[in-house]
């Protein structure tokens, strides 16, 4: 199965409007690609349990956001943002750069940075 066939489930925070407006700007871009038709978005403020059998809670994805992959394997931050680029037209190239062996930690790392401090900003603001 190529990046192109593939089917995914995204997970994700609303509450966050950083994280809104990323997921909404990569759903649209996917809806664009193939009509929506390969990904499924997720809104936990709205089913905070929809990862409870995988052991994560709605606290979790105020964190990450999450990819199931169509192998039902579920990918976190970096190596999920990677995997939705590489599905969407004039995003697969950032999608390659960040899962090249070389970059991946370093994608890792900037995305955890990044996530930790937008999580506790939004705390901050009340969101949560």
């Amino acid at each position: 199965m190529t990046d192109d066939d593939q089917q995914v489930e995204v997970f994700y925070n609303s509450a966050c409007p950083v994280c809104r407006a990323g997921m909404e700007d990569q759903r649209d871009a996917l809806a664009r690609a193939d009509g929506g038709k390969k990904s499924t978005f997720v809104d936990m403020s709205q089913k905070p349990d929809a990862l409870a059998e995988e052991g994560l809670s709605l606290d979790d994805v105020r964190r990450h956001f999450y990819v199931r992959d169509i192998d039902g394997k579920l990918h976190r931050g970096a190596d999920a943002a990677a995997i939705l680029w590489r599905m969407t037209p004039r995003r697969r190239w950032l999608g390659w750069l960040i899962s090249r062996p070389m970059l991946r930690p370093l994608a890792r790392l900037f995305y955890d940075w990044f996530a930790d401090r937008l999580y506790n900003w939004n705390r901050g603001k009340g969101r949560w």
